[in-house]
């Protein structure tokens, strides 16, 4: 734990009722938060350029180890200088630990060892442990690196939950073995438990004790919906320590992170964005619009009047991406990831300003009050 408390820090700075604000330190430089990591799952923020990911304003963001190690393979991201050379990203970089992807594969086996399949590049057999994907995530060479757990599906009864709690902490004791590279990667645990609370509190009570740098809430981006994902996570958010990031994996929609910032939770990550992008599907202050509706065929205003993105700001109208989505240009997708990822790194630098100002609460009611009036009612 030395090495990883010289390298990294998080600082809180104000707080508006559970709401947070701080600044995590790592070795690739800070990340100011509520902070919001653009996926780029196989290494690429998909349709984006690292230096339009970086004029979003995003300050790190996530690739995932399990596609990584498919292709190119961690062995050649490291011979090339690892994975911030390789995909030429100067910020800090989180990986996943692959376990949500493996888990959602058809035809797994799941024993307290690991988890057995097939590769679904070549078709031959694979087992990923603990121990393989910390030896994959130090190859890699990210900032955070995640432990490998059980993430357990939705829904689940409690006995299959509590199931995955004890190798979600087991595992996480091996994680701990296996990580040689304490000094410059900083390994975050994952509190499992479903929609069970006892399970959560035990789950990361055994997290807890084990004085981890970051620490994360898994699986409740699997199906549950916003309900259950708030009811979760504002439980589990106060079971972890106040001096620690807390990262809530995979979430998600404008009101899903707005939430959970008020329950106290620090990183996000979705693919919602880029992927929303790629269907013509993009957020405004006023709601969501999907620019293939024939309404938008000779509409002269930008996605967002009120968004200073490459394509708000750089005159590209509505009407010119509904042209762009109908001929089946590229473009189309640039444009929209790029005001996507740009509203979502907006939302978080508004969140942490009201939280500043002690307000968040009162802040994030006027913006869903506007963002619920749903411009058009496309989506």
């Amino acid at each position: 734990m030395a090495g990883e408390a010289a390298a990294f820090r998080f600082v809180l700075e104000a707080r508006s009722g559970a709401a947070r604000a701080g600044t995590f330190h790592t070795p690739h430089g800070p990340v100011d938060t509520p902070a919001f990591m653009p996926v780029g799952t196989h290494g690429a923020v998909k349709a984006m350029t690292p230096d339009q990911v970086r004029d979003s304003g995003a300050q790190m963001i996530l690739a995932n180890t399990y596609h990584l190690a498919l292709r190119p393979g961690e062995a050649l991201v490291a011979k090339l200088g690892g994975l911030h050379r390789f995909m030429q990203w100067p910020g800090p970089i989180l990986t996943d630990s692959g376990g949500f992807q493996v888990f959602s594969l058809p035809g797994k086996e799941i024993s307290d060892h690991g988890v057995r399949f097939r590769n679904e590049v070549d078709g031959s057999s694979m087992e990923l442990t603990p121990e393989r994907s910390i030896e994959i995530q130090n190859a890699l060479g990210a900032d955070v690196i995640m432990a490998f757990d059980e993430c357990t599906p939705y829904p689940a009864d409690e006995a299959l939950a509590a199931t995955g709690v004890r190798r979600t902490l087991a595992w996480m004791e091996r994680c701990l073995r296996a990580h040689a590279r304490t000094g410059d990667q900083a390994l975050f645990g994952i509190v499992q438990g479903s929609v069970y609370p006892a399970l959560r509190e035990r789950c990361a009570a055994g997290l807890v004790a084990l004085d981890l740098p970051g620490y994360a809430i898994g699986g409740v981006s699997v199906g549950e919906g916003h309900a259950l994902l708030c009811r979760v996570t504002e439980h589990a958010a106060p079971l972890l320590p106040e001096s620690k990031p807390r990262y809530l994996m995979g979430v998600g929609l404008p009101e899903d992170v707005l939430a959970a910032i008020g329950f106290g939770i620090d990183m996000f990550d979705c693919v919602i964005p880029t992927r929303y992008a790629r269907s013509a599907s993009v957020f405004t202050s006023r709601g969501r619009l999907r620019l293939t509706h024939r309404r938008y065929r000779r509409d002269g205003y930008p996605i967002d009047t009120s968004c200073d993105c490459a394509a708000c700001a750089g005159g590209f109208s509505r009407a010119y991406l509904h042209h762009l989505f109908a001929a089946n240009e590229i473009l189309s997708a640039i444009l929209c990831s790029i005001h996507n990822v740009r509203f979502y790194e907006s939302l978080v630098q508004g969140a942490r300003r009201a939280i500043g100002e002690g307000r968040y609460d009162g802040w994030r009611s006027e913006f869903l009050a506007a963002y619920g009036r749903a411009a058009g009612g496309d989506d």
